[in-house]
């Protein structure tokens, strides 16, 4: 299976204005009628929440596609997927096959200021088992990166927990660490799993490319890993507020093997991996409806 993958990256690097906040609210009641978020422009959460319903938009608008010709389906456990109607005046086996592979799956999450959607494009049976997972390298205010660690020991195993020894340092514990969880994280939410799922059922070694589940190999799986390191200038001063977030997606591609795939060299990252901004959103949300 060769669909391809596309990976969308916003960067909050500013809170909307009242107006914005009210824009996108009325376009998301109009066009995500379910998305369970308040309209509360004060708590910051809910704006990433919005955004988060808000790119399956951007992203069909992108393609030229009006509002009016697609719908955004879901399966029992929870995964999405786009489903496009086209304008065939005569239909064959060749149209028909097109259509079948014209399914876009897709997942998004967000970790603090960063909101990211994967997607991929295909037969419906081949895209929805894809996700993404998002993790800011940093440890909670007042807590080390390795009591941080150890108060989530309960969602690694043994040898997961190994790799993250306080003797490695606190710049390798909190990276080993949001790897750990990135990868988690795009897996559940690829097989659509809920909030309470177990994740020490789960067992990664990136380093030997090894991956179970159960104790039994995940067979058929392909994880994608890289970094994404933001910044914005401080209002006032020459001062930066820089940001670093370890990424991964899962997809099931339904091969005899497991792959990791480590994306570090920028050039190859930006051929699947694109960064988008608020502006660029809130400059056309008010024509997501069309």
């Amino acid at each position: 299976m060769d669909s391809p993958v596309l990976v969308w990256m916003l960067f909050a690097n500013r809170e909307m204005t009242d107006e914005e906040y009210a824009k996108c609210h009325a376009v998301l009641r109009e066009c995500v009628p379910h998305a369970p978020v308040r309209n509360s422009p004060t708590e910051p959460e809910t704006m990433r929440q919005m955004v988060a319903f808000l790119l399956p938009l951007l992203m069909m608008r992108h393609r030229r596609v009006p509002r009016a010709r697609w719908q955004d389906k879901m399966t029992t456990l929870g995964k999405h997927w786009i489903e496009q109607q086209h304008n065939i005046i005569e239909d064959n086996p060749v149209t028909a096959a097109s259509r079948l592979r014209s399914m876009i799956g897709y997942h998004t999450v967000y970790d603090n200021n960063l909101i990211g959607m994967v997607m991929t494009q295909g037969r419906r049976e081949d895209v929805v088992n894809i996700g993404i997972g998002i993790k800011q390298i940093v440890s909670p205010p007042g807590m080390s990166a390795m009591d941080f660690a150890i108060s989530l020991h309960h969602k690694l195993t043994p040898l997961e927990q190994g790799f993250i020894a306080a003797e490695q340092g606190e710049e390798v514990v909190m990276r080993r660490l949001c790897i750990l969880l990135a990868l988690k994280q795009a897996y559940i939410k690829a097989i659509g799993q809920p909030i309470g799922f177990d994740w020490s059922r789960l067992e990664f070694n990136p380093a030997e490319k090894h991956a179970m589940g159960d104790g039994r190999p995940l067979l058929g799986w392909e994880f994608r890993i890289w970094t994404s390191e933001l910044g914005w200038p401080i209002p006032g001063s020459d001062g930066h507020v820089q940001q670093k977030y370890q990424c991964a997606v899962a997809f099931f591609r339904r091969t005899q093997h497991t792959r990791f795939l480590w994306q570090k060299d920028a050039k190859e990252l930006e051929s699947w991996v694109q960064f988008v901004t608020l502006d660029q959103l809130v400059n056309v949300a008010d024509k997501l409806t069309e």
